[in-house]
């Protein structure tokens, strides 16, 4: 292990970039030597311990460094970073994004001695077994905080963990949860065993920070303002107690919390199984409510304007094909139409805006101060925040790249120049969403000011690491009297100070959270060995198989007869050599079975699930027909029970076209409907849904299988693959294609739509004719003739088919 005196003694970092700081040789020693997560307040360099250890790794171990981050700029922003310190060549610290073909990232995986990326690119990759990560020695996940629930850093983990054979992880955070079982998770998600914990009143670290002033400002509302919000909490009352009247809930004030309304939400749900009328009337008032309260919160913490862009929306949306009935009902009703009026009239500022105006000159005028950050959590507020303040300040707004509530997003290179354009010190104010929020390097400011509170410890901090670090800054949040704001400001100061007591606590409870997260005599991380390959595998007894008697796994869905001897079912020869061309077929995996996954299915957890299993590799393509390959004859489409019954009201492409393209294309087809509600989706007649499914068993010769989740689906899945490519042992094969209708499909089509007359009729004609020329040119009495079609059909068609082209 290098020594703090000789810990930045390293052949791979430049000479004199990075500044000895004995706090980041502390930390660099402890991650060096296990799995470390390193608490460091922000601003003071944990990027800097990372690199560090990222060095000593590569020059005593070798292989790879991969370092993670959560967004495209922080990606771009450590790339920079490590390419200014260390002395390997550029080409050899590569970055991975969306943006990177995936064609082309699996080379420079290869060739790459770091790679910094976005967490869902590596998972993809992971899942489509384009990359390993068997060869990286370490493994960096910033803002590690992230790393709960279906967060992808949680299954990079997982598969780091199982596959690699030098491995180190550090995980970096400011704020690593908001109480110690939070902590905990973490830790437990990334297979981390030691904690190392730093805060401003370390003697290391005090030096190199400054005081951060937070103050709070309450502001007023006016009486107008007042009189908007008093009038959308009138109509939320009147829903609330509609919902009362369903058994829902007690409560019928407009301040009830955002859980009081999930809890409705589930009770809505489950009512929806035993009275769908109720239960569907129930949910559109739910969300009618909810559209509500989203008006009332922007009027009373954002601004008037953002209420009159929001209700602008929701009155575009009403209009919509389409449109929900919640905003349907929302916008006709009086009392928000008469709010929507006095939205409209109002010409007055929000008093916040003023405050801000107040708050800037102080700092960047009489204070002399140079830059400031305006966080909010509305772009509609930052949009009008940069028209009001642009007459005072030089602004510019920083936002996320995705275009939603009518404002266009920023695109990397024009996130990368505003902050540049601020940190040269081009312009004063920059007002920002959250995207700023978490680690991006974000130049030191005098004043960071919230224009509402936040209600997240990790947030909160995490915003007033941006002043601060170089002089004394200020926090101002600001806060309207009587409204939403007062109520997440006792819920964020709470939090704020469990949050520095918790982190105090961390520092002298590292020794017990160690323990808990690595286990009593645990060596290594063996919760990570993947699941048990027998976990899933049918129980026979070893009498059954001594008489010779059939066990579970020799049943077989054969639809073509008798087995013959071999395992294989009469008729398969003539299924397989009829195979459509262009089949791409793949040779044996020999390190387990195989499983082709169709790129838009990484929404689910399936692939993720099926690519951790013992004996089971997943492999990523765009597939023409299925969501998934499980042989040369089985391919499976997946619907849940909603998008079941969407599919058949679907006019552009029905469920029935997918499944005909399948069934084309692959003799086993197989169609999972997911889910246990599906005679309770939208208002069909349950006979209408059974006659889909006869449909598709007797005139498509197509599986159905029904099970109840995404965990059912995986195993179902696993169980075919298992036995199509173990037990009979076959091949995957990818083949099919969306293809065009078939010779006698076309022709239905083109006929059909002779004056509409559609395809039974259609049908008709072209068996009494013969082909499409024939109907084309009979008769109006030979077309009369064919089943179906009389007078006025006849006619219809000869006058389409017979009258000249305008």
């Amino acid at each position: 292990m290098a020594t703090e005196a000789t810990g930045l003694d390293n052949p791979l970092l430049v000479d004199d970039a990075l500044q000895r700081r004995r706090y980041q040789l502390r930390l660099a020693d402890a991650a060096t030597d296990d799995h470390t997560l390193v608490c460091l307040p922000t601003g003071l360099g944990k990027t800097a311990v990372s690199l560090i250890v990222t060095a000593r790794r590569l020059h005593e171990v070798g292989g790879t460094a991969l370092f993670l981050a959560p967004t495209k700029p922080l990606v771009r922003q450590h790339a920079t970073f490590y390419r200014e310190a260390l002395t390997i060549p550029d080409e050899e610290i590569v970055v991975f994004t969306g943006e990177v073909k995936p064609a082309d990232r699996d080379a420079l995986f290869e060739d790459a001695r770091i790679v910094i990326a976005t967490p869902q690119v590596v998972e993809n990759d992971l899942v489509g077994n384009r990359i390993s990560l068997r060869d990286v020695t370490h493994l960096t996940f910033d803002e590690c905080h992230r790393a709960t629930g279906d967060y992808a850093y949680v299954y990079i983990a997982e598969r780091y963990h199982a596959d690699a054979a030098e491995l180190l992880v550090t995980g970096m955070s400011a704020s690593p949860g908001g109480d110690t079982e939070a902590i905990e998770t973490v830790c437990e998600n990334l297979g981390i065993r030691n904690v190392e914990v730093m805060t401003e009143d370390d003697a290391d670290v005090d030096e190199y920070t400054h005081d951060t002033d937070v103050r709070w400002e309450k502001v007023t509302l006016p009486d107008e303002v007042l009189a908007i919000r008093d009038a959308l909490n009138e109509v939320i009352v009147d829903r609330l107690e509609q919902l009362k009247s369903l058994g829902v809930t007690n409560k019928t004030s407009p301040d009830l919390s955002q859980r009081d309304l999930n809890e409705m939400r589930g009770k809505l749900k489950r009512m929806m199984d035993a009275d769908q009328s109720a239960g569907y009337k129930g949910m559109s008032t739910h969300a009618e409510v909810m559209k509500l309260r989203r008006a009332t919160e922007l009027v009373e913490t954002q601004s008037v304007e953002s209420v009159r862009r929001y209700f602008e929306r929701q009155r575009e949306a009403a209009r919509s094909s389409g449109a929900s009935k919640a905003s349907q009902r929302m916008i006709a009703d009086p009392t928000v139409r008469e709010a929507m009026r006095q939205a409209e009239a109002f010409d007055g500022l929000h008093p916040k805006f003023s405050q801000a105006r107040i708050l800037l000159a102080e700092t960047l005028g009489i204070d002399g101060g140079e830059r400031a950050i305006l966080f909010t959590e509305s772009r509609d507020t930052v949009e009008a925040l940069v028209d009001f303040l642009s007459a005072s300040f030089a602004v510019r707004k920083f936002v996320g790249q995705g275009d939603k509530d009518g404002s266009d997003g920023m695109s990397q290179s024009q996130q990368q120049e505003t902050l540049d354009a601020f940190r040269n010190g081009e312009f004063e104010v920059l007002v920002s969403t959250s995207v700023a929020e978490e680690g991006l390097d974000v130049p030191e400011v005098d004043l960071v000011c919230f224009y509402e509170p936040v209600p997240t410890a990790i947030r909160s901090i995490q915003r007033k690491g941006r002043t601060g670090r170089q002089a004394d800054g200020q926090v101002v949040v600001l806060m309207a009297a009587d409204t939403r704001d007062e109520a997440f400001f006792w819920i964020s100061k709470r939090r704020e100070d469990r949050m520095e007591d918790e982190l105090a606590e961390l520092k002298t409870a590292t020794g017990d959270i160690e323990a808990s997260v690595s286990g009593e005599g645990q060596s290594d991380l063996g919760a990570f060995a993947g699941d048990d390959a027998d976990a899933t595998e049918p129980v026979e007894s070893e009498s059954a198989r001594d008489n010779g008697d059939v066990g579970l796994t020799d049943f077989a869905a054969e639809a073509d007869g008798e087995s013959d001897g071999n395992g294989e079912a009469a008729g398969d020869a003539d299924a397989e050599s009829a195979e459509s061309d262009g089949v791409v077929a793949t040779a044996g995996v020999d390190d387990g079975v195989e499983v082709v996954v169709d790129q838009r299915e990484l929404d689910s957890s399936i692939a993720k699930s099926l690519s951790t299993r013992d004996g089971f590799v997943t492999r990523l393509e765009t597939l023409a027909v299925g969501d998934y390959v499980l042989s040369d004859r089985v391919a499976v489409e997946r619907k849940s029970a909603a998008d079941f019954v969407d599919s058949m009201l679907d006019a552009d492409r029905s469920m029935f076209e997918q499944v005909g393209e399948l069934s084309r294309a692959y003799a086993r087809p197989v169609l999972v409907v997911e889910g246990t509600n599906l005679y309770g989706q939208r208002d069909i007649d349950p006979n209408a849904i059974r006659g889909a499914l006869a449909s598709l068993a007797v005139d498509f010769g197509i599986s159905v299988l029904r099970t109840e989740d995404e965990t059912d689906t995986t195993e179902l899945l696993a169980t075919i693959a298992r036995r199509e490519q173990e037990t009979r042992d076959r091949e995957v094969s990818v083949h099919g294609e969306k293809t065009t209708k078939t010779r006698a499909e076309q022709q239905e089509y083109v006929v059909s739509a002779i004056a509409d007359i559609g395809p039974v009729t259609a049908r008709s004609l072209l068996a009494h004719f013969g082909g499409v020329e024939a109907v084309m040119t009979a008769p109006e009495d030979d077309l009369r003739e064919a089943e179906g079609v009389g007078p006025v059909t006849a006619e219809r068609i000869r006058e389409v088919v017979g009258s000249e082209y305008r």
